[in-house]
């Protein structure tokens, strides 16, 4: 995945800190559970021992907007901006 790309949930989570229509974080959902399953695959496929399976695993579960987990909103400013800085700092890892 290219290192740009690793951005867009991690700007699409810092937004999500702010109060938004419900609409905004179903879309939320989508884009980071997608972005988060990939990098878990894409990983696995090049290093089956990378931690990083799991982290991104289970913020692909986190985020799943099929099974949604619900949290009050202080709880999840937290968890969307705890997870777009570790979209960031995937980014900056990977060669």
């Amino acid at each position: 995945m290219d290192k740009k790309l690793l951005y867009i949930p991690a700007v699409v989570l810092f937004i999500g800190v702010f109060p938004l229509p419900i609409g905004y974080y179903t879309l939320l959902r989508l884009v980071v559970t997608a972005a988060a399953a990939y990098i878990a695959y894409d990983t696995l496929q090049k290093d089956k021992q990378s931690g990083w399976i799991w982290v991104f695993g289970f913020v692909a579960i986190l985020f799943n907007p099929l099974i949604p987990i619900y949290l009050d909103k202080e709880l999840w400013m937290i968890i969307d901006f705890a997870a777009a800085v570790l979209f960031i700092v995937y980014s900056r890892k990977i060669t």
